[in-house]
């Protein structure tokens, strides 16, 4: 296992914190955390296995939250000097006692225990910003120009994002800890031409983002060198294949599929801070209210999903939240049943005695030194059925239904509730087998209606870790990585719609 970086632990991170939080209990607060970061993000892009654009960004800096009078105080900068940190503890308690006004309710934050100089790190085996620049682009172009070498295929475009993350944390209680993440996100699209029709199909790979290293692209987690092989086949096929005509199927679901629906109408719908009305930007508030807890049939009894801040390789695995909560796994859906909510310190304490609990899961997260944590999603996943069927054993259940891999488009309303989903690859199921694939499908439910179709999981050899680098959340806006597991599915009589009738087109 790597160790944390070097150049990380020589910035003055212990001084400066307890400057700042020296200065905080000065001023009188009852709680102050301090942060100091640093992101590291590099990009590039290839168009036909030529490079379109290479960049690579760091950004540093350190954070002082407070709660004075029971209200909320912040400030960030870039200074890293004793004189810098006491000034923003100082704007930090100067902001709480400004918007004390604001505040109905005094804010008061869970019990957790105390974590003394503790250390994690994300498990990977090579640091992509130790790959030179030209070994980077040449992985990736040897990769497109298979593409573009194939029968078909007439343009590729190849993409790949990694990130390197440091954060420091320390509290006036005495937690202090220093971690470090990595993560990448490698992607393929071929893209055949019809000039004469003045139209294109596309086919994008399955791979998902990672907590992994370079070693991703170079056969660790996942076989990219198979899928590119196999990737203009399945293009030549689905520029032939017929429009799916509207009406209700059986689907088996893929998890490289299914992922995206568990983050949009669970993933979200169970933030305890959207359930209560207090969250509502970019995703909306949340039809599992929390009066609905421990009464809410979210789904069939085979539903069984949990939140997870510990999933080896998860993109929202910690060893410690933004609050000092060590990272954990808690139940979300038993059974069919909503029993549980992600939430931080401040929504655990005030909803203590709903939630028969006065412990954060830890899921508090800032994307940045220069924004406040928020309450993030943790890893949402929908658990395997230890003795489940294969992907095959699935299908062969089916006798009139469509096997949809692959996530592409998605909409789904304000409370969670009703929603369509799209995808990459959309194949015909009769009588238990693949018959060839279809065009234009999206299948269309509400939330509860959808999981409680759900017949049954497949086992652990269908399990997928999805996932997202770009989960969008607050005012400001922050960004934040989420991965989410599951197996395949198998899900009856669900509405599907032609997308291009429902287009006019």
């Amino acid at each position: 296992m790597p160790e944390i970086d070097s150049s990380f632990l020589a910035m003055p991170a212990r001084g400066l914190a307890g400057a700042a939080l020296q200065r905080a209990v000065e001023l009188g607060a009852e709680h102050a955390d301090f942060r100091l970061e640093r992101i590291r993000t590099g990009s590039l892009r290839l168009r036909d296995a030529q490079l379109d654009s290479s960049s690579e960004t760091e950004d540093v800096g350190l954070a002082v939250r407070v709660v004075h009078d029971g209200t909320w105080g912040f400030a960030a900068g870039i200074v890293r000097t004793t004189e810098g940190a006491v000034a923003l503890a100082e704007q930090a308690v100067a902001t709480a006692r400004v918007s004390r006004v604001l505040s109905s309710q005094p804010v008061q934050l869970a019990p957790e225990q105390v974590y003394d100089d503790a250390h994690w790190v994300s498990p990977y085996e090579l640091d992509p910003f130790t790959v030179p620049e030209a070994e980077r682009v040449g992985r990736l172009t040897e990769l497109s120009e298979r593409l573009l070498a194939t029968d078909g295929v007439d343009h590729v475009d190849a993409s790949v994002t990694f990130v390197l993350e440091n954060k420091f944390y320390a509290d006036i209680h005495g937690t202090t800890t220093t971690q470090q993440r990595v993560r990448i996100e490698p992607d393929f699209t071929a893209v055949a031409v019809d000039r004469g029709a003045g139209s294109f199909s596309s086919m994008r790979t399955l791979a998902p983002p990672a907590g992994r290293g370079w070693e991703y692209l170079t056969g660790t987690g996942w076989d990219f060198d198979a899928e590119i092989d196999e990737l203009p086949g399945l293009l030549r096929e689905h520029v032939k294949a017929p429009s799916v005509t509207p009406g209700r199927y059986d689907l088996v679901i893929d998890p490289s599929n299914l992922w995206l629906t568990i983050h949009e109408s669970i993933g979200h719908a169970t933030e305890l801070d959207r359930a209560l009305g207090y969250e509502a930007a970019y995703a909306g508030t949340s039809f599992a209210t929390l009066d609905r807890l421990h009464t809410l049939q979210y789904g069939s009894p085979v539903m069984n999903v949990t939140g997870d801040r510990t999933t080896e390789h998860g993109l929202a695995s910690i060893g410690w939240d933004d609050e000092g909560v060590a990272a954990q796994s808690f139940d979300i859906v038993r059974d069919g049943v909503l029993v549980g909510y992600q939430l931080n310190r401040q929504m655990a304490h005030a909803n203590a005695e709903a939630l028969n609990s006065d412990r954060s899961n830890g899921c508090a997260f800032a994307d940045s030194p220069g924004h406040i944590p928020l309450q993030r999603m943790a890893n949402v996943s929908l658990q395997p059925d230890p003795e489940g069927p294969t992907l095959d054993e699935l299908i062969g259940r089916v006798e009139n239904g469509i096997l949809i891999k692959g996530d592409r488009s998605w909409s789904i309303d304000m409370q969670r509730f009703n929603f369509q989903f799209t995808g990459q690859q959309f194949h015909r199921i009769e009588n238990g087998r693949l018959v060839g694939q279809l065009r234009d499908v999206a299948y269309q439910a509400t939330t509860t209606d959808f999981w409680g179709a759900m017949e049954a999981v497949g086992g652990p050899s269908t399990w997928y870790l999805g996932g997202a680098m770009n989960c969008g959340k607050g005012q400001p806006g922050q960004i934040a990585a989420v991965s989410h597991g599951a197996p395949a599915a198998l899900f009856r009589s669900v509405n599907v719609l032609n997308t291009k009738q429902e287009g006019g087109r």
